[in-house]
């Protein structure tokens, strides 16, 4: 887990410059392959879900129901989903990873950006995090030649609660 990182709100810990880069991050990436890529931030867990032992997991199933990553005509989805007040990332991918993507690959993933928070840098640990989904989206979905690729999900960072 990261730990420097403080527990501020999601809109303080990325201002708007930073979630127009997060923005653009996904949207360069998702030219590369035909999968989706959305990234969410939440401050903490809402007090009725702490109280009911809800995890940070939880709360990432919840979002990619809620944000409709499951829901791509490929079921190749994947959120990046990160708890502010828990220190937490979790990737949620769809089904169409399953075979491919082994659970190792993601936190992989996880790992990289845990790396960053912790020198500080919290928008560039998204940053490489997105780039490092993209490159196994891209490995079992890339685009393919004279095929254009519609964009099924929004782009945009998804501030929670």
């Amino acid at each position: 887990m990261f730990t420097h990182l403080c527990a501020a709100p999601a809109a303080r810990s990325f201002n708007a410059e930073a979630l127009a880069k997060i923005g653009a991050q996904i949207a360069s990436c998702e030219s590369e392959h035909r999968g989706e890529i959305v990234f969410a931030v939440e401050g903490d867990i809402p007090l009725r879900d702490l109280w009911r032992n809800v995890s940070a997991r939880d709360r990432a199933l919840t979002a990619f129901a809620h944000l409709n990553v499951w829901n791509t005509a490929a079921n190749n989805g994947v959120l990046i989903y990160l708890l502010l007040a828990e220190h937490r990332i979790e990737i949620v991918a769809d089904r169409g990873f399953d075979a491919s993507v082994s659970a190792e690959q993601w936190r992989g993933v996880c790992q990289l950006m845990e790396e960053q928070f912790r020198a500080g840098d919290p928008l560039e640990a998204v940053l490489r995090g997105i780039r490092a989904v993209s490159d196994l989206v891209a490995e079992h979905f890339p685009q393919l030649p004279g095929h254009v690729d519609e964009d099924e999900l929004p782009n945009p960072p998804r501030i929670l609660r």
